[in-house]
């Protein structure tokens, strides 16, 4: 008796419709509400914002808005903003060597797109009105003139509603909130000269003004009992340039919530970087504590990779041992 699976006489390899390929690259960009939230946030810095707003509805899943005071966009970039791979910041592949933005691929308005119902409203300085653009899983579905104030807002509605087992995986509502809002504290954080507000169903659940100071948004989010405790770090050779700030040891925990990592302003998750972090205080820190650390590392692209996957939270680096090593002795010298 043959298996099914194996039936010589059935053609069973097919090329997939170009909604289906769209919503499974989807899911690699957009893994959940947070994922939206940062790769607009991401094209807002980009676009030189000193203001963000981000509201949130339904724990991100009902409605994502973010209005940023940036320089906007030319009619004719916004009609092609909703294309894959389309992107102001990459010409060819060798320009990844240099990148410096934080968004490069040209995929996050297509990938909202596949999943959600987008609307992008959008004014550069120099033009009388604005551009208006409502895109969903078929693509561009309007493009109207509008009047608009400089900068761009997108508002993304019913997140998920064309891939409904993403939306059944989704965790309650007080989780995806916290992951929004890690994001916008690690961006807080990372950007000091942007003055960031998150709203959540009306409510303000961060609110963080323009400082240009670490330390200062550091106290503004995290608190004087955190602030207190910390020390600056201040290193740099030839390979890397690390600021920052770590606690004194008496300040731990079981856990790494109090860190948050940045490579030349983008930020990552390393668990090198903690580890060699970790190296720096010896035995100052017991088994399984964790120290408070907010360190921005400044290196050469050239010797980076930010394309190892598309959501950019990993970063691979030439020279890794020399540069965590770099990093344990910042620490140690604190």
């Amino acid at each position: 008796m043959v298996d099914d699976a194996c039936d010589v006489d059935s053609n069973r390899i097919h090329l997939l419709d170009e909604a289906t390929i769209s919503k499974i690259a989807a899911g690699e960009v957009i893994e959940r509400p947070a994922s939206a939230v940062k790769e607009l946030l991401d094209n807002s810095i980009d676009a030189g914002a000193t203001e963000i707003k981000v509201e949130i509805e339904g724990s991100g899943v009902k409605r994502i808005s973010i209005r940023d005071n940036g320089c906007g966009m030319s009619h004719a970039d916004a009609s092609m903003a909703f294309k894959k791979h389309a992107t102001s910041k990459l010409s060819s592949i060798d320009d990844l060597e240099t990148v410096r933005t934080l968004g490069f691929r040209g995929e996050a308005l297509s990938s909202m797109a596949a999943v959600a119902k987008v609307t992008l409203i959008t004014r550069r300085s120099r033009d009388v009105a604005g551009t208006k653009v409502t895109a969903g899983s078929d693509g561009v579905e309007s493009l109207t003139e509008v009047g608009a104030p400089v900068g761009t807002t997108v508002d993304v509605a019913d997140l998920f509603h064309s891939t409904p087992a993403r939306r059944k995986y989704l965790k309650s509502s007080r989780t995806e909130l916290a992951h929004i809002t890690e994001v916008l504290t690690n961006y807080a954080i990372a950007h000091p000269n942007i003055s960031f507000t998150l709203l959540n169903e009306g409510k303000v659940v961060l609110r963080s003004p323009a400082t240009n100071n670490m330390f200062d948004n550091i106290v503004h989010i995290h608190g004087a009992e955190v602030a207190r405790s910390l020390m600056p770090v201040v290193w740099e050779n030839d390979l890397v340039k690390i600021s920052g700030y770590i606690s004194k040891p008496e300040l731990s925990r079981s856990g790494s919530d109090l860190q948050s990592f940045y490579i030349n302003g983008r930020s990552i998750s390393s668990k090198a970087i903690s580890n060699a972090i970790r190296l720096g205080y010896y035995t100052l820190l017991p088994k399984g504590r964790y120290p408070a650390a907010f360190l921005n590392l400044e290196i050469d692209p050239r010797i980076m990779d930010v394309n190892v996957h598309p959501r950019k939270t990993e970063v691979r680096l030439s020279h890794e041992k020399e540069i965590m090593d770099a990093v344990a002795s910042a620490v140690d010298s604190a």
